[in-house]
């Protein structure tokens, strides 16, 4: 039986990244708002990550505000030479911790700016433009052309490495690709959430990075049946398993699953080195659409 070990590098941008990083979403207080409770252990947890070889982190400076950034600046700065910092712009945060869309070209220069000085950073590697239409969580059709210019005319001074896209619909993406060039699409996509398996092949075939958020799950953990039994069949955990369906789904796929906690990136960062039947892991896949009918 073929077995897949799912480490190995994808490029982003002009760098070449394991797949397997790190989200700071989850290093914020409670609704991603506020400062964590214990920050000497978010600290610690960003520099277990990149000792142990995470040099992909994502982050935002709609994360706390401004939280996730001062601590990965505290925690690694000044950062090695091989780290890649993504952070995304397009929101901003309510007194009362309401996600609030900022998406006007004056918005996203602030952002950019403020992103700069709370990770204490000249240039961005990476900058996310994170779409926000209408009232849905998801995509929703709509030109993107001023918005991604606006970050392009950053870019071109100096500012910001590489261009991507959070939250997007193909059509999208293809607008943005002839404006600049987009080296990663961060999308809502996991074992049980779907929708874009086109998209993500698609991009696979132009080598454009697909970075998963909320790839366990998010604030409601993934639930499948199909996917608890595998998983005590194989001998992992339910959330090592979902991460390793995703590593071997398409291999432009990058993994940034957040944790504030040691023993669960520690538990994160071990899925790489599964041997794991290639065979069962597909047929997983199968199953657990079958599951959501």
């Amino acid at each position: 039986m073929t077995t897949h070990k799912t480490a190995g590098k994808f490029r982003l941008g002009d760098r070449m990244v394991d797949r397997m990083g790190y989200g700071a979403m989850q290093l914020a207080g409670p609704g991603v708002f506020g400062p964590p409770k214990d920050p000497a252990a978010a600290i610690a947890v960003l520099r277990a990550a990149v000792e142990a070889g995470v040099n992909h982190i994502d982050t935002s400076d709609f994360y706390g505000p401004h939280i996730t950034n001062q601590l990965i600046r505290e925690a690694l700065h000044p950062y090695p030479d091989d780290l890649v910092i993504v952070t995304k712009v397009g929101a901003i945060r309510g007194s009362d911790g309401a996600w609030l869309p900022a998406q006007a070209p004056a918005d996203l220069e602030r952002a950019v700016h403020d992103n700069l000085r709370n990770l204490k950073l000249d240039v961005l590697d990476v900058v996310n433009l994170r779409i926000v239409e209408g009232h849905s969580p998801g995509p929703e059709e709509g030109s993107i052309e001023e918005r991604f210019t606006a970050l392009a005319r950053l870019r071109d001074q100096g500012l910001i490495r590489h261009l991507g896209l959070s939250n997007v619909t193909a059509a999208q993406v293809a607008e943005a690709q002839r404006i600049a060039p987009v080296v990663c699409v961060q999308n809502h996509y996991n074992l049980v959430h779907r929708a874009d398996d086109a998209l993500v092949d698609r991009l696979a075939d132009q080598g454009i990075a697909w970075v998963p958020f909320f790839p366990l799950g998010g604030f409601t953990p993934l639930q499948s049946a199909a996917l608890a039994e595998e998983a005590a069949a194989q001998g992992v955990s339910p959330m090592q398993l979902a991460l390793a369906w995703l590593l071997a789904r398409a291999p432009n796929i990058l993994l940034i699953p957040g944790t504030s906690s040691l023993d669960h990136l520690k538990e994160n960062l071990a899925v790489p080195s599964l041997d794991l039947p290639r065979d069962r892991l597909m047929a997983l896949g199968d199953r657990v659409a079958g599951e959501a009918g």
